[in-house]
């Protein structure tokens, strides 16, 4: 019986500190810092989703996933948020990932993703 409940308490704390890879980020938050435009949010939900409707401001990680640095600030400390479709969503990872990898320090993860934005009665941006 030790052998097991060591077993699950270890396999809880993988879990734990893998899912809090990157800090989460409140849709409230996200919106201020959609209007004051102090970090760069990421969708990465497709393309196809981001055309009919995306958090104000963010960008198109399709579109941009292979020229990534080009279009992230200088500051490796600036705040990057990604965000997908909602808390079991894991797709944000690609992007925050690939922010990591070019050395950015401060990225965090809207774990509500689109669905929770749209519940919060956020307005979506569609693209042009």
């Amino acid at each position: 019986m030790k052998k097991l409940l060591s077993l699950l308490v270890g396999t809880m704390v993988a879990l734990v500190s893998y899912a809090g890879e990157f800090s989460d980020i409140s849709v409230s938050e996200v919106k201020a810092l959609a209007e004051s435009k102090k970090a760069v949010i990421i969708d990465v939900n497709g393309s196809d989703s981001f055309k009919t409707g995306h958090v104000p401001g963010a960008v198109d990680f399709d579109a941009v996933k292979d020229k990534l640095a080009s279009v992230l600030p200088k500051d490796k400390n600036t705040l990057v948020v990604a965000y997908c479709g909602g808390p079991k969503c894991n797709a944000y990872q690609a992007a925050a990932n690939a922010a990591a990898k070019l050395g950015y320090k401060n990225i965090k993860h809207m774990s509500a993703g689109l669905t929770g934005w749209k519940k919060a009665g956020e307005k979506l941006e569609k693209a042009s």
